[in-house]
């Protein structure tokens, strides 16, 4: 089982920004299903061949929570108990997460485990609640020449364009081998 999850904002108003990637990506290899609103993790959940995958509703700067809470239904987050604690535990296997990386250049994915935020709120979030940088995350790039000439807050919060969108869908089955 494997926890896999896609990070965006919810909202009408963030659909289809390069922030929301995680999310687009996750529809994309989903294809049309009814995703469940499971209330106590704050997040979207859909479960297929025994893995389960989670759109946070919460903002990006939250999305730890949504993860936590997963992890933890599922027992696969260790618990902190004297000697034993979950900092620093290894995820590598069980969690998966999918996000938009300004440091990867479009149409181009990196897969990482082990490796810091690098600025990126999101990741940020689930790395202080899960307390460990041992999970994989498939970054996927957003970086244009846009990139430059506008600040990254306003640039991530953009509309994707339809070619920007166009790369994007050429990745997923590039993804999915990676989950």
């Amino acid at each position: 089982m494997k926890i896999i999850v896609g990070l965006g904002n919810p909202g009408e108003e963030y659909s289809k920004t390069r922030h929301n990637v995680g999310w687009l990506v996750l529809d994309a290899i989903l294809g049309k299903v009814r995703w469940s609103l499971n209330k106590k993790w704050n997040a979207l959940v859909y479960e297929q061949g025994g893995d389960i995958y989670v759109k946070p509703q919460t903002f990006m700067n939250n999305s730890g929570m949504a993860t936590t809470a997963a992890l933890n239904y599922y027992h696969l987050l260790p618990k902190t108990m004297g000697l034993f604690s979950q900092k620093d535990s290894d995820l590598s296997q069980a969690l998966t997460v999918i996000h938009d990386d300004l440091d990867v250049d479009l149409g181009k994915i990196k897969v990482a485990v082990g490796s810091r935020s690098a600025g990126h709120n999101g990741v940020q979030s689930i790395i202080n609640h899960t307390k460990t940088l041992n999970f994989k995350r498939i970054r996927v790039g957003i970086r244009t020449a846009d990139r430059e000439r506008i600040p990254a807050d306003k640039f991530v919060l953009g509309r994707l364009k339809a070619e920007e969108l166009k790369e994007i869908e050429r990745l997923i089955e590039d993804i999915r081998k990676e989950i």
